[in-house]
Parts: structure tokens; sequence; C-alpha cells
């Protein structure tokens, strides 16, 4: 099992940057599949990042170019670097952790992950 405790929120001008956190407890945070999700004011929920155990990593459409994810195994965490912010992308940002192999997570579909930290919340103003 898992613990997600996500940071760096906060709020930003269009073409902003801001960096996400988020501090896993374990010691096998290494063998989970790791991703970022957004819910939006209107309460949709999509995916915008994820990592496997190797680095291998896949991203949204709507970020792509934009956003980076990245994970130090050493410490536990996890990153998502999001640069030329837009307001569109305001919403809670929640990371999540999965041991499903990298065929299911890389498709960044909420089911197919099984643990969730609380969120927390990006605001963009244009």
């Amino acid at each position: 099992q898992v613990q997600l405790v996500e940071s760096g929120g906060g709020s930003v001008q269009s073409g902003g940057s801001l960096q996400l956190s988020c501090a896993a407890s374990g010691s096998t945070y290494s063998s989970y599949c790791m991703g970022w999700f957004r819910q939006t004011p209107d309460k949709t929920r999509e995916g915008v990042a994820a990592i496997a155990t190797d680095g291998t990593t896949s991203y949204a459409d709507s970020v792509k170019g934009r956003f980076t994810i990245s994970r130090d195994n050493a410490k536990n965490k996890l990153y998502l670097q999001m640069n030329s912010l837009k307001a569109e992308d305001t919403a809670i940002y929640y990371c999540a952790a999965t041991r499903n192999p990298w065929w299911a997570a890389g498709r960044l579909f909420e089911q197919h992950y099984n643990y969730w930290g609380q969120g927390t919340q990006v605001t963009v103003s244009s």
C-alpha cells in the first residue's frame, strides 16, 4: 500500500509555470506506475501524464510539450513540471499510483489506478 500527498499548487498567470510534487510513503514506491490526473471546475476528470517504473512516459494531447512528469525513486517523489500554463489548466491535480502494468497505466484511465492523493488546486488566470 502507498500513501500520497501532493503539494506545489497555487495561482499563476497565463503563460507561467508551476511544479507539483507528490510524496509517497512506503518502501516499494519504485514498483508503482505513477500518474497525474486533474478535475476541472465543471467536474470533468482527465488523465494528464503517467510514468512507468522504468521512466517511460505518456501524456494527454492537451499538455504535450508543456508538461513534464518525472520521478525520483530515491526520494519517493513524483513531479509534474507545468510550463506555458493556460486558463483551461485550472483544476484540482491528483497524483495516483498503481501496480497495474504499463500497458494499462499508460493509457491514463483513472480506473487503472488504485491509490490517490487528496489533490492540490492549480488556478491559472488569463
